[in-house]
């Protein structure tokens, strides 16, 4: 019986096309876990998932049409909607917005006749939008196919679409293309300890990293460590994770070393989707052969023999690059059995995500990379405990990992110099927003807001005036100017009503509407959230219309008390952190601006950005609506 007999046909499924499918999935067919790559890879084929693709994906991995159907439905980048030959993705997160993102989308719509989600007549192009690219330093920014381009203006239209118009000539790539995320060099503040390779050494050379020192700490474990004195050395450092909630790393990697298992993992949460941060992509770009190392150093410290890597399916270069930098490992015994001679077996694994912001928390991430929707799970228990698979897990920053290698090569006590006491060590910061100089920099935890967005930002541009800064990406909170010399470390961040988060600054001059910033930072969790829990489910949109109606000039003081009451609901009822996150920049935003947001409801926007005519929010599923 042929492929059409079983699963039926349309347009595009005839039994030539669904052989090409059973032949993917087949080489997962005992991987239920590969399901996410299964789809990607079939999506590369038509640029869609035509349902019977799904269900013959389905039938060839065994199962459930259910389970194929929801994980393809729950990723943005996969659609089960025909679209054109090319995929345009324009970034919408606060760091675009701020930098003309709207208007950019608009000139692109308009140049191509085609509304957003729409695909052009001549099915070249379907336009699309993106939380996020990793692009915020170059904003606005788009992606088309795997290409990404940065620092865009309506008259770089032309010349880019046309290389994929008339793909036969040759042409110069555009100067737009690729832009670099690296600040100019200030020795005076800089340090480098995790960015120490990135633009010294070739990245897809394992032969350039171990010339630089490279895997001289994986062998310094391996042969005169024990697991329990590698573990020690960590803790000992004080190192705090960098991807956000700055738990230590010496504690997290001790759960999973006291568990009791038959297998034990690392896994490394490459899924950077919050806005305003790029650092991660910067080193796996840069220097991808450390995250290898760190991952190895940790497996050895806990007794784990497997590590996975999950990378967001937005960063096709750092995909590319790890994967190369796991076979070269490979290649020289610096993965797999017996490593550098020794008994210590470890082994790496890729997995990509397809567009879920979401994932970027530990167990969504965990459920992603089981091939499964990336929804988090209730905790207890932990991934210390019950991690990828049921088995012990340790989930660790790629920023976090990367600062492995140093400190078993220099030791705790010289990683504990740099920083401060209860944040010890280097952070990699990311200016983005209303600063002349944007990109990222690496630091020592401690220095204050005024000598990252003056001495190395270059000030705000046009001669205006600081008006906030966001500290922490979109789910961080609001300082203002009175900010300025409070120390950039997790415990005086805290202190100061924000948090250090992934080390991103949104920088925002005075011609910026708080309204519209808080409307755009709620835009973004409200197209993000995943609908497992009602808090955020439900509340996610209804704050978002209370700020649409705001930004209208039709809301009241009522309307702005429930919006304050939804976000701490939110706060203590969600799931993850990703409804949770909502409270903290609303609450900063009113707490400091006050004035401006209760403008709002006289009809007054300081800064003149509102109107009353909006665009309405787009929401990725129907379900949310």
């Amino acid at each position: 019986m042929s492929w059409t007999e079983l699963f039926g046909t349309d347009h595009e499924c005839d039994d030539a096309y669904l052989s090409q499918v059973a032949e993917i999935a087949s080489a997962h067919a005992d991987r239920p876990d590969n399901l996410v790559m299964v789809l990607n890879r079939v999506q590369a084929l038509r640029n869609y998932l035509p349902r019977c693709a799904l269900r013959t994906v389905a039938h060839v991995m065994g199962l459930p049409e259910s389970r194929v159907y929801g994980v393809a439905t729950f990723y943005s980048m996969l659609s089960t909607k025909p679209r054109g030959r090319h995929i345009i993705r324009v970034c919408t997160s606060t760091p675009c917005h701020v930098a003309g993102a709207r208007e950019f989308l608009d000139a692109l719509t308009k140049e191509l006749g085609t509304p957003l989600g729409g695909t052009t007549d001549d099915g070249t192009f379907t336009v699309e939008t993106s939380s996020c690219l990793g692009l915020c330093h170059a904003a606005p920014a788009m992606m088309i196919d795997e290409e990404v381009y940065g620092n865009l203006v309506p008259s770089d239209l032309p010349q880019i679409l046309q290389r994929y118009k008339s793909p036969q000539q040759s042409q110069e790539p555009s100067p737009k293309a690729k832009p670099n995320s690296e600040l100019a060099a200030h020795p005076e503040i800089e340090k480098r300890v995790v960015l120490e390779n990135v633009g010294r050494i070739d990245p897809e050379s394992i032969e350039d990293y171990i010339a630089h020192g490279g895997y001289a700490a994986l062998a310094a474990a391996l042969k005169s460590s024990e697991p329990q004195e590698v573990l020690e050395a960590i803790k000992s450092s004080g190192l705090r994770g960098r991807g956000g909630a700055s738990f230590p790393t010496g504690k997290k990697l001790e759960f999973v070393a006291k568990a009791e298992a038959d297998q034990k993992y690392i896994v490394c949460n490459a899924d950077e989707g919050e806005p305003g941060t790029f650092k991660d992509r910067a080193i796996m770009e840069g220097d991808p052969h450390k995250v290898i190392e760190g991952m190895a150093i940790m497996g050895y410290a806990v007794g784990a023999t497997r590590g996975v890597i999950y990378i967001r399916g937005e960063y096709s270069t750092s995909i590319k690059r790890i994967q190369r930098a796991i076979e070269q490992a490979r290649s020289k015994g610096m993965l797999g059995s017996e490593i550098l001679g020794t008994k210590f077996d470890f082994d790496i694994e890729l997995k990509t995500g397809a567009g879920a912001y979401v994932c970027g928390e530990e167990t969504a991430l965990l459920e992603s990379a089981e091939g499964k929707r990336g929804e988090p799970r209730q905790k207890p228990p932990y991934p210390g405990m019950a991690g990828l698979f049921g088995k012990p897990t340790g989930v660790f920053n790629v920023e976090t990992i990367a600062n492995i290698p140093p400190i078993i090569l220099n030791g705790p006590d010289w990683f504990r110099k740099t920083g401060t006491p209860g944040s010890p060590g280097t952070k990699v910061f990311l200016l983005v927003g209303d600063v002349c100089n944007r990109g990222l920099i690496e630091a020592p935890l401690g220095i204050t807001l005024r000598d990252l967005i003056y001495k190395v930002g270059g000030g705000i541009p046009g001669g205006r005036c600081l008006k906030m800064v966001q500290t922490g990406g979109t789910s961080g909170g609001c300082l203002t100017e009175a900010h300025l010399d409070t120390p950039l470390d997790y415990d005086s961040m805290q202190v100061a009503g924000s948090t250090l988060g992934s080390g991103a600054l949104l920088v925002v001059d005075d011609s910026r509407c708080v309204v519209d910033l808080a409307r755009s930072m709620l835009a973004f969790f409200e197209h993000e959230s995943c609908g497992q829990c009602t808090p955020c489910r439900e509340g996610m949109p209804r704050l978002l219309r209370i700020l649409d109606k705001m930004c209208a000039f039709r809301a009241t003081a009522a309307d702005l008390d429930l919006a304050m009451e939804l976000a701490e609901v939110m706060y203590n009822s969600a799931l993850c952190a990703l409804g949770q996150s909502a409270a903290m920049p609303l609450r900063t935003i009113i707490e400091h601006f006050g004035d401006e947001v209760k403008g709002h409801l006289n009809g007054v926007c300081a800064t003149g950005t509102c109107s009353s005519h909006r665009v309405p929010s787009e929401r990725r599923r129907d379900a949310h609506v």
